[in-house]
């Protein structure tokens, strides 16, 4: 990344000012987030006490599987302790200690489960201190190992909780990769490297399959390693794979990540970013040839920004928020996803996903430049405007017509809700010189040396 190292720039985030907005207005801000924060947390606890999601316009909760994980409350409580929320701390504890049981006869997808509900226990444990996060945490990771156990190393999807019996042998470099940070924590807590070696082997082993591009494919088979889907981009399915190659190596020092990460990034640069009349993109190409295969970019995409942002590669950062916020702003709010050249909408939803407002505010926090701190705000508004509904907060089956959708699930609290009130929150509440931020965007700190690799080494 030329002369500036990935850690200089995480130390660039953290001293960067900020400041240009006044006190007051950034004060109320923040006051409105939690209040937007408590409102959803309320409808959670007035109707889907104990189950994993509300639905506020139907006054009732759901499950994502055949019983709760209590995923709200796992998931909320990280932002829960940034904002200082006591009442809503003790409701979420109390539910956690007293309901969260992980023995289980069912099957779970085990990325999911990993980055919000390992992730939040393994982040409550370092902001609370209680050790029965840790222990909660330990049980789940030790249940979701199973899915390691592959002729290749690459895991399966799905996992039962209660019987270790896996399945799912299709999978993809997002649901292989984007559970380093939460199981290197639990191995660096714990002292057991199990956790960290396994997922490791897994990337290592889909790394090593990349296509002539240095790009991965959509799809993979666990078995046979071979590839089901050579669409590379950056959306859902990849995305949090190059994010873990990134934030793992500034969380563990761990070189071999550091490696993939610099070509992945290059490989992204050459083939899969354009230019267009409409801005600038990042869009999907085959992974050997490098042909572009379309131009669609969304909201789960806006991800990269981040790590752009963490790389160091501002220019290329700034270039990419104006098409992120031309996007939002095509209809109020973000749609699920567009065709960057013409600029039509191909999935009109929104989930009330944070990545754009994620994107947002590690632009603003690199830069200093006020224009950001205004998109913030707007974002903020957007969802007030829109999601917003008598009891809560809900999504939206068409941003050109704002139908509502009727669920607001754990990321509203863990994501969304901890970035808008990071865009206003007093610099003390949180520190890039301090934490990383998981893909669920729970904090998570380092405690220990760097320059670590685990025992699984890339070869």
């Amino acid at each position: 990344m030329g002369k500036r190292s990935i850690l200089w720039c995480v130390f660039l985030l953290w001293i960067s000012g900020c400041a240009l907005a006044s006190n007051a207005e950034r004060k109320e801000y923040a006051d409105r987030v939690k209040a937007a924060f408590v409102k959803g947390w309320g409808a959670y606890m007035n109707y889907a006490y104990g189950m994993d999601a509300v639905n506020p316009i139907a006054k009732r909760g759901h499950n994502w599987y055949e019983e709760t994980l209590l995923m709200t409350p796992v998931d909320a409580y990280s932002t829960m302790c940034l904002m200082g929320l006591e009442k809503e701390k003790t409701e979420a504890r109390n539910l956690i200690f007293e309901r969260l049981d992980f023995n289980k006869d069912m099957y779970v997808q085990q990325f999911e489960i990993a980055i919000r509900i390992v992730g939040g226990l393994v982040s409550a444990y370092q902001l609370d201190g209680d050790k029965r996060f840790l222990d909660l945490a330990v049980d789940l990771g030790d249940r979701l190992m199973p899915v390691f156990d592959t002729p290749t190393g690459i895991p399966y999807r799905m996992v039962n909780l209660k019987t270790g019996k896996i399945e799912g042998n299709v999978t993809n470099p997002c649901e292989v990769g984007s559970m380093l940070l939460e199981y290197g924590m639990l191995s660096k807590l714990t002292g057991n490297p199990k956790y960290y070696n396994a997922c490791k082997k897994g990337i290592v082993e889909v790394y090593k399959r990349r296509g002539k591009t240095g790009l991965l494919g959509g799809g993979i088979n666990c078995d046979t390693g071979e590839w089901t889907d050579t669409k590379a981009h950056i959306r859902g399915g990849i995305d949090a794979f190059y994010e873990y190659l990134l934030k793992g190596y500034i969380l563990f020092g761990d070189q071999d990540l550091k490696a993939m990460w610099e070509q992945s990034l290059s490989s992204v640069n050459k083939y899969l970013e354009e230019n267009t009349d409409n801005g600038y993109w990042i869009g999907e190409a085959d992974m050997n040839t490098g042909e572009r295969t379309a131009t669609v970019f969304g909201a789960l995409d806006c991800f990269w920004n981040g790590c752009l942002v963490l790389e160091g590669e501002l220019e290329r950062a700034k270039k990419l928020q104006e098409s992120i916020y031309k996007m939002w702003t095509l209809y109020g709010i973000e749609p699920e996803s567009i065709n960057y050249k013409t600029m039509e909408v191909l999935s009109p939803y929104y989930m009330i996903r944070p990545e754009a407002i994620e994107a947002t505010y590690y632009v603003w926090k690199a830069t200093g430049d006020e224009k950001y701190y205004e998109m913030g705000k707007v974002m903020f508004e957007s969802i007030e405007k829109y999601c917003q509904v008598e009891n809560g907060y809900v999504q939206l089956k068409d941003v050109r017509t704002k139908e509502t959708w009727d669920t607001l699930e754990s990321f509203f609290f863990a994501e969304t809700m901890k970035y808008c009130y990071l865009f206003f929150a007093p610099e003390s509440v949180f520190s890039f010189k301090n934490y990383v931020l998981n893909t669920e965007a729970h904090p998570l700190k380092n405690t220990w040396d760097k320059d670590w690799k685990g025992d699984y080494k890339m070869k």
